[in-house]
C-alpha cells in the first residue's frame, strides 16, 4: 500500500486527471481511455502474484451463450497484496483523479465491489458485448464508471482478449485494447455504453486473461442518460447468432458480497 499512496504518484494521478480530462471526454464512441504502468509497478507484480489461479478459490462460474468467465468479489478474502489494489481503487486519490478526469463529481464507491473485484477467463471464454447494469440496487445509486486494471505480462496480439468498445447502433467496435500488463481502462457507463471480450480466448492452455475491476456510482445522473433500471444487457454483433440476452449475475454477486463468511460456510457445507 506504500507505493500505492506515495506522494509521486498521488500527484502523477492528480496531473493526469486534469491534463486528459478533454480528451477522454470527446474520445468514441463514449467517453473512455486507457493508461499504460499506470500503477506502481511493484503493487501490481505483487497482485499478479498473488492472483488465485483457477481452482485455488470458489469462483463465481458464468457459463451460458454470452459469457465464459470467473468472478470473485468477497474482497476480504482475497491475499494483502490484492486487497490493497482494490481497496486503493476506491480511495480518496482514486476518486478525485476519477472525478477530475471524467469531469463526473460526488463520485461514490462500492464497498460491495458487487460484480467487480476479479475477473479471469480461460482459453475459449469471453464476454458478450453490453451494457452493465446502471443502478446499485443495495446503496440506490447510478452506476457512471468502470475502471479495469489488466495484470497479463508478455501478452500476445494473437491471444485476442481485447477489450472492444462499440457504437451505439452495435455495427462496429471503434476501439480495440489489448489487456497488457498494468494497463488501466476507463470509461463512463451508460445504458448504450456497449463494450465487452466478445470472441473466445486464444491464449496458450496455461495462461488466462486476469484483471481487477472496480465500479463507481453517483446520486443520480445527467437527464438524458435517465433509464429505467436494468441488469446487465448483452447485445447481438452483425451476423451473430446466440440465444437471448441473459440478466447478470449482480443480485447474487451482491447477497454473496454481504452474508457473513460463517453463514455461506454453513449454506455450503448443508449443500454438500
Amino acid at each position: 500500500m506504500k507505493e500505492l499512496l506515495g506522494d509521486a504518484f498521488t500527484s502523477k494521478l492528480e496531473r493526469l486527471g486534469k491534463e486528459k480530462s478533454a480528451e477522454y471526454l470527446s474520445n468514441k464512441p463514449f467517453p473512455h481511455m486507457y493508461f499504460d504502468n499506470f500503477l506502481p509497478v511493484e503493487a501490481v507484480e505483487a497482485a499478479l502474484q498473488d492472483f488465485p489461479e483457477p481452482k485455488e478459490i470458489k469462483w463465481s462460474e458464468f457459463d451460458n451463450p454470452n459469457e465464459k468467465k470467473l468472478a470473485f468479489d468477497v474482497v476480504e478474502r482475497l491475499p494483502d497484496s490484492i486487497r490493497d489494489v482494490l481497496y486503493f481503487l476506491n480511495s480518496r486519490p482514486m476518486l478525485g483523479f476519477l472525478e477530475d478526469l471524467t469531469g463526473i463529481k460526488s463520485l461514490i464507491t462500492d464497498p460491495y465491489f458487487v460484480g467487480g473485484g476479479l475477473h479471469q477467463i480461460k482459453p475459449g471464454g469471453k464476454l458478450g458485448v453490453h451494457a452493465d447494469f446502471n443502478y446499485h440496487e443495495y446503496l440506490k445509486v447510478d452506476r457512471r464508471i468502470n475502471v479495469l486494471v489488466y495484470l497479463n505480462k508478455d501478452w500476445k496480439e494473437e491471444y485476442g482478449g481485447h477489450f472492444e468498445l462499440w457504437d451505439k447502433e452495435m455495427s462496429k467496435a471503434e476501439v480495440k485494447v489489448l489487456p497488457v500488463f498494468n494497463r488501466c481502462a476507463i470509461f463512463s457507463t451508460t445504458s448504450t455504453s456497449f463494450h465487452g471480450h466478445p470472441n473466445p480466448l486464444m491464449c496458450p492452455p496455461d495462461r488466462t486473461r486476469k484483471s481487477i475491476a472496480t465500479y463507481y456510482y453517483s446520486n443520480g445522473r445527467p437527464e438524458e442518460e435517465v433509464n429505467d433500471s436494468h441488469s446487465t444487457l448483452f447485445m447481438k454483433r452483425p451476423g451473430e447468432v446466440v440465444e437471448e440476452p441473459q440478466t447478470s449475475n449482480s443480485f447474487k454477486s451482491f447477497v454473496r458480497a454481504v452474508t457473513p463468511p460463517i453463514l455461506t460456510d454453513a449454506y455450503r457445507s448443508l449443500r454438500k
